[in-house]
């Protein structure tokens, strides 16, 4: 196998879909609750992993119940800086070099805590994992790629009032209106958080995420707030094509200008279009496939957490990252959750290239699409000459192991 341990840990890794909440360490876990007052389901890692956080989850509800315990104990600006600083360092460990950290500040707020406040709290975190990384000496005379990471905000499709206290106020406040009506408020007023954060702190904000439930939620309630990130130019990318068929994913593309898709995991299934006045469905699958490959609309692959949420998969080769492979489409391999499902950017990267044969080109194309296809937090002249470094830096790892970013393996010929 040409994919050795050390060649995985020494290539420039990306993580575009990254959920803070779903990320935390174990240890981290179990002491912020100890020192908060967090009941928790057990009382050590083992006992997390064998009640919560598993291999395998019968559903999605069952996959989300441990987003519960994480937000309990990441609701003050210590907890949430120490947890977006930890994530740094996991991730640097295994070869990261680029992560958008994505998370929804209005799970974390309260009065006196505000979405600014939250949002400050986790740059802190960022920018110390950063800094640190980026003074070693390796980093410091160019022998290797500097650490870098933004903040993508999660707005919700669905929400309640137990979600948190910011939620609570809110619908009591507009209770005059329809639901749909508040959810659309809550991600404008993100939004604005969010940009005031961006422009008056200089926080690493550098986009916009719907998450939630897709099927009776659709990304058309929160059009208005991704039309003020469009006029802002944050980067936009959407949880579709997950709990729903191909028309959610066209649906984020058109009334939310999604750069990106979060997930992605129905495009191909046309037996999952669910609107009537569709008569030729393998006809819009294939244009909509087409349009997202033109427009190098790119799709955040989660492939573990797909598993864990979505049984009926079966087995990983099933995944249809084999059709996005085979349609060219740009693709890139993220964890989704570093705790609930598990895993880690090498491990799925390993699954990827062992499930569908991928050889060293396909794999060096995967690897830039993660870094080409950022909301970077700069220029784009900076962006571009971060780039170019990472490129030297993987031709030089496939180099040192004897292989090749811009041919196929032999063996694959």
């Amino acid at each position: 196998m040409w994919l050795t341990p050390d060649l995985l840990r020494e290539l420039p890794k990306s993580d575009l879909h990254l959920h803070l909440d779903g990320s935390l360490r174990p240890a981290t876990l179990l002491e912020l609750a100890a020192e908060r007052g967090v009941r928790l389901p057990a009382r050590s890692e083992r006992g997390l992993m064998r009640t919560v956080f598993k291999e395998r989850y019968a559903d999605l509800p069952e996959y989300l119940r441990g987003f519960a315990l994480t937000c309990a104990v990441l609701q003050d600006g210590e907890s949430l800086e120490r947890a977006a600083y930890e994530l740094c360092l996991d991730n640097q460990a295994e070869g990261v070099r680029y992560i958008e950290v994505r998370f929804a500040p209005q799970l974390h707020s309260r009065p006196g805590f505000g979405l600014v406040e939250v949002l400050k709290a986790v740059a802190r975190g960022l920018e110390r994992g950063e800094r640190e990384f980026n003074r070693r000496r390796e980093v410091r005379t160019g022998d290797e790629p500097s650490f870098r990471a933004g903040i993508v905000v999660c707005a919700l499709r669905f929400f309640a009032a137990g979600f948190s206290r910011t939620y609570s106020d809110l619908l009591e406040a507009l209770s005059d209106l329809p639901r749909e009506q508040v959810f659309g408020i809550a991600s404008e007023a993100l939004v604005r958080a969010s940009l005031r954060a961006r422009d008056e702190h200089g926080v690493p904000v550098v986009g916009v995420d719907l998450a939630g439930q897709e099927r009776g939620y659709p990304a058309e309630d929160h059009r208005r707030a991704y039309q003020l990130a469009h006029q802002a130019f944050l980067g936009k990318t959407v949880h579709a094509g997950e709990d729903y068929g191909p028309e959610s994913i066209f649906q984020a593309i058109t009334d939310c200008h999604a750069d990106r898709i979060g997930h992605g995991t129905w495009l191909f299934s046309r037996g999952r279009i669910q609107d009537r006045s569709i008569r030729d469905r393998a006809a819009y699958v294939e244009r909509l496939v087409q349009y997202i490959a033109e427009r190098r609309i790119t799709i955040e692959v989660c492939l573990t957490s797909n598993q864990q949420t979505i049984p009926r998969l079966g087995e990983l080769r099933r995944h249809p990252f084999r059709e996005m492979v085979r349609n060219r489409l740009s693709a890139t391999i993220c964890t989704d959750n570093r705790l609930v499902s598990r895993t880690t950017v090498s491990a799925e990267i390993a699954k990827a290239v062992a499930a569908f044969r991928l050889d060293p080109h396909q794999l060096a194309d995967l690897l830039v699409y993660g870094f080409k296809r950022s909301f970077f937090p700069g220029p784009y002249l900076e962006k571009r000459a971060y780039v170019r470094r990472i490129l030297d830096y993987r031709d030089a790892v496939y180099a040192r192991h004897g292989l090749s970013p811009g041919k196929a393996s032999r063996r694959r010929r």
